[in-house]
């Protein structure tokens, strides 16, 4: 605590006011000037020694206390630590510059002085060095405030260079340590070096002695840390502080959130454009593509009457040479060329075909339905090109769609987006339609009809719809299906499919945030392939399958040429599947069509026919496809 001064002034005023208080009249003053003395102002009262300041409290001394009769006395105790500087009341006392002023005598009566009633100039003289005296009470309290507010910031700013030296300490002692276990980790490999050896124990032990001292220093700093903690903990100057940072945070959470805020949305906005863009590119492809893939020979090799242009990989040629029946003229040599969107030759390999399909998959993600199906003659790879093997590299085109659509789903629901897919299987054998998702007894197979609803979409009665949440589910759902297909062996494929396979995909996505639904189909068809009765040897039942495949593949020949031509109708019901795929083929629909050719000799024919039809394909106009959004 910091020694106060009481001056002599003070005690002078006092005694004055005393002796008026006891009731003496004392005669009239001399017409005299009286100087009262100017206050003098107290220093402080304690020297900081070492760089240590005294606590906050112990600077603090009371505001009046009693006047002693004689000479002037200090009226605080200061702090064990520091030095006391000598008063200014003290040094008046001892003979100083400072000269305290006599109060006026006057004569005595009895025990004390008492002015005479008559005195009011005397009692007003009275009045007025008590107002004098208290008005020096209140400014040298005034001055003793100024300088403890001021040893309080002092404090403070001590305290938080404590704590910058605490962490720069603390940091410092994680380096020692870090640097320590370096070497620990290190000294067995260390100490096979001899030369080396006396070098780093020198430098670990120095090590260890500057951790101990600085773990003691640490210690010691914590501890003084604590106690101005506790001490910083009722100051309201913090609590002012730790508030005004609390509304800066809560600030700059709020304009972070409203940055959130709009990033989605230029999200969102960057995701319809995006989309929008997506599918103009698609529509300026067309809306019904063609690719052509060749499947390699048996024996391996290239076949010579299918010639493939290294530069182009959209023109096939289809040579023949016919041999003159006469025997007078030469040999003729034939060509038929044809173009489609894109040509795989035999060393094309399953991801290469994907890559060209996967923008016409994110399409049905955007609320469009797609439509991808297989075309050309038995064993001309069309199950392999749909379906393929087992392994990842060989998965064909609907594993790796359906792969592809649970991605960009998962991408998607970041952005606000949830989406729900439902997957179904169906068969046409014979005209007649099997569901390949059914589990239950053959004898209570129940009866499938294709239904047309008000809003144009295609539905059927009794068939198994099932919920898929992720890749797996469907996949699993593809085996089911491949197990429940029917399949036979014929002379030209010992494992040929005897119907048409349709794979649907029926997505449902909604954005809460942005109000926006849409609704599309993902559609896979494995066609049925065209076969001539001469070559497949096909009797009694694969006779009867074979001319079921033809005539609906036929009536789907009926159908596109109707729609090259632009006919008014189109006989969609002349067969189940031109029926079912209605609105693949003339409605709202983003429609790709393999046509898979054979690559022997034996099979010109049919792949001729196959080429023919898919050129027709191509030449076909549909109108553009719609978004089915809300």
């Amino acid at each position: 605590m910091s020694r106060l001064p009481v001056s002599a002034s003070k005690r002078v005023l006092l005694t004055s006011s005393s002796s008026s208080d006891n009731g003496q009249d004392f005669p009239p003053a001399q017409k005299k000037i009286r100087k009262d003395p100017e206050p003098v102002r107290p220093h402080a009262a304690a020297t900081v020694i070492s760089g240590r300041r005294p606590a906050v409290a112990a600077t603090r001394a009371p505001i009046s206390r009693p006047v002693r009769g004689m000479g002037a006395a200090t009226v605080a105790v200061g702090p064990s630590r520091g030095v006391l500087k000598q008063s200014i009341a003290s040094t008046a006392a001892k003979g100083g510059n400072v000269k305290p002023t006599a109060a006026p005598t006057a004569p005595k009566t009895g025990g004390g002085s008492k002015r005479h009633a008559w005195d009011f100039k005397g009692k007003v003289s009275d009045m007025e060095g008590k107002i004098r005296n208290y008005q020096t009470k209140v400014k040298t309290t005034n001055q003793e405030n100024e300088e403890l507010r001021s040893t309080m910031v002092q404090t403070q700013s001590r305290v938080s260079e404590m704590e910058k030296k605490l962490e720069k300490q603390k940091r410092q002692i994680s380096e020692y340590e870090a640097e320590l276990q370096a070497l620990s980790g290190v000294r067995d490999e260390l100490e096979m070096v001899s030369s080396d050896k006396c070098t780093l124990e020198k430098e670990l032990s120095s090590l260890e002695s500057k951790y101990k001292v600085m773990e003691t220093l640490r210690n010691s700093q914590e501890t003084e840390l604590q106690t101005l903690k506790m001490k910083l903990s009722v100051q309201e100057s913090t609590m002012a502080r730790l508030q005004a940072a609390l509304r800066d945070s809560e600030e700059e959470v709020r304009s972070l959130k409203d940055t959130v805020v709009q990033q989605k949305d230029e999200l969102h906005a960057g995701e319809m454009e995006r989309r929008q863009l997506h599918n103009a590119i698609q529509e300026l492809k067309g809306n019904i593509r063609v690719f052509c893939r060749v499947r390699p020979l048996v024996e391996g090799g290239l076949s010579n009457h299918i010639q493939l242009s290294a530069s182009d990989n959209k023109t096939l040629t289809l040579a023949k040479t016919e041999e003159s029946h006469t025997g007078k003229a030469a040999d003729t040599h034939k060509n038929y060329n044809f173009s489609f969107d894109r040509v795989f030759g035999p060393q094309s390999l399953q991801q290469e075909v994907f890559e060209e399909i996967s923008l016409l998959v994110q399409s049905a993600l955007d609320g469009y339905n797609v439509c991808c199906f297989a075309y050309g003659q038995t064993g001309s790879g069309k199950t392999y090109t749909m379906e393929g093997g087992e392994y990842d590299e060989s998965r064909g085109v609907i594993p790796r769609a359906v792969k592809q659509i649970f991605k960009a789903a998962e991408k998607l629901g970041a952005q606000g987006w949830e989406f729900t897919f439902t997957a179904s299987f169906v068969e046409i054998y014979n005209e007649g339609l099997r569901d390949l998702l059914y589990s239950g007894k053959a004898s209570k197979r129940p009866e499938h009809e294709i239904r047309k609803s008000a809003n144009n979409e295609v539905t059927i009665t009794n068939l198994t719809y099932q919920r898929v949440c992720n890749e797996d589910q469907v996949l699993h759902l593809i085996m089911l299906a491949n197990q429940n297909r029917s399949t036979a062996q014929t002379s030209q494929n010992d494992r040929s499919s005897r119907s048409h396979s349709v794979f649907q995909l029926d997505i449902e996505g909604v954005n809460v945030g942005r109000d926006v639904k849409c609704k599309s189909t993902l559609c896979m068809v494995d066609l049925a392939g065209s076969e001539r009765m001469l070559k497949s040897q096909s009797q009694g039942e694969r006779f009867k399958e074979m001319t079921a495949i033809n005539g609906s593949l036929s009536n789907l020949g009926i159908v596109i040429t109707a729609l090259a031509n632009k006919e008014s109708y189109v006989p969609y019901r002349n067969s189940k599947l031109t029926y079912l795929l209605q609105g693949c083929l003339g409605g709202n629909s983003k429609t790709l069509m393999f046509v898979n050719i054979a690559p022997e000799t034996d099979s010109f024919g049919e792949t001729l026919n196959s080429l023919r039809f898919a050129s027709k394909v191509n030449d076909c106009v549909i109108g553009t496809a719609s978004a089915n959004r809300k």
